[in-house]
């Protein structure tokens, strides 16, 4: 079968893998249709896992098919069935897992597609219970979204900031598979969204999408726009996931007592705070990584509520090194995608 493989940094070939067997006794063969990119996918390709990995590995880490066949007592699913797969290799056994707080697996054996084999390939067998099935009219293309582009939006909102209707909210990276999703996900619940974009087009686009005030970071300083915007106020929570660069900023941009959810360092790993200023402003913070199989179900019962993706791009399977590219491009407005 066809799949795509990272043979060591920056080298990506599409290749000819063994075939999985007939699923086993609870598991799912599912046959890939659409992969869409995300940054794990870039820092994969450069060779940024952090951890040994063994190579070749099939890359790929957010996915959606169709259900080919199913092992020995499978009752959810059956052959022909569209469904989306969670990302991770829980084990299912411990405290997190039974708790359905999947993202917190005390046994997990990593991320697929960055630490272990991916999703980037014709068929794959999943466990019944990482297996998500997608609700009738969702696209492929959109429910490959699901489980990283939506669902780590859905878990650092909802789950972490709390968000609630009618707050003001910052989200940088307008632009980004999260950034869109995210300012979708709160203008559905009537909050007022202050958003950041590298470029004048991307700030009509978020426009477009229902972001209140768009900042260009790279003609104002956010935090600034942030707090005139407000009267000094501040808003009641930031989405951050760009880093160092913007983290600081961040912080001057909350009002007393408010939250700030990351879950991500794409500028840079390490910052220094102000520690009289965290505890003095009341500020809370959340660390958001992945989402629960719950969030996953969430995120496509909104999508077939109507909330779509919004889809930059899409490239056929031996096009995905220019996915890839166009996201190291920083170019990007939504979620890039390629299909099989």
């Amino acid at each position: 079968m066809r799949a795509l493989q990272l043979f060591g940094d920056r080298d990506l070939r599409l290749t000819e893998m063994e075939a999985p067997p007939p699923p086993g006794p609870g598991e799912v063969q599912v046959r890939v249709k659409a992969l869409a990119l995300n940054y794990l996918d870039v820092w994969g390709f450069r060779g940024m896992a952090f951890a040994k990995r063994k190579m070749p590995q099939a890359v790929g880490v957010e996915a959606s098919g169709e259900v080919a066949a199913v092992g020995e007592g499978v009752t959810r699913f059956k052959a022909g069935d569209p469904v989306t797969m969670y990302g991770a290799e829980t084990c299912g056994h411990c405290k997190a897992c039974r708790e359905g707080r999947d993202n917190l697996c005390e046994n997990v054996a990593g991320i697929m597609g960055f630490h272990i084999d991916g999703f980037a390939r014709e068929l794959i067998n999943r466990p019944e219970r990482l297996v998500i099935p997608v609700p009738q009219g969702v696209s492929f293309t959109d429910a490959a979204c699901a489980p990283i582009g939506f669902g780590t939006v859905q878990h650092m909102l909802f789950d972490n900031a709390k968000l609630e209707p009618g707050e003001s909210i910052l989200i940088h990276a307008g632009g980004s598979g999260i950034g869109t999703a995210a300012i979708k996900m709160a203008k559905a619940i009537g909050c007022t969204v202050f958003t950041t974009v590298g470029d004048d087009e991307k700030a009509e686009k978020a426009k477009a999408l229902g972001a209140d005030h768009v900042i260009n970071y790279r003609t104002e300083r956010f935090e600034g726009e942030v707090r005139r915007l407000t009267k000094r106020k501040g808003v009641d929570v930031v989405f951050e996931h760009v880093g160092a660069d913007t983290w600081n900023g961040s912080l001057l941009c909350l009002k007393r007592g408010g939250r700030l959810v990351t879950c991500g360092s794409t500028s840079g790993v390490s910052t220094t705070m102000n520690l009289m200023q965290l505890f003095q402003q009341q500020y809370r913070i959340f660390g958001s990584f992945g989402c629960s199989i719950r969030n996953i179900r969430e995120s496509l019962a909104k999508m077939a509520g109507g909330m779509t993706p919004v889809i930059d791009s899409v490239f056929p399977l031996d096009e995905f090194r220019k996915g890839l590219e166009r996201l190291e491009s920083r170019k990007v407005f939504g979620k890039v995608v390629v299909t099989f």
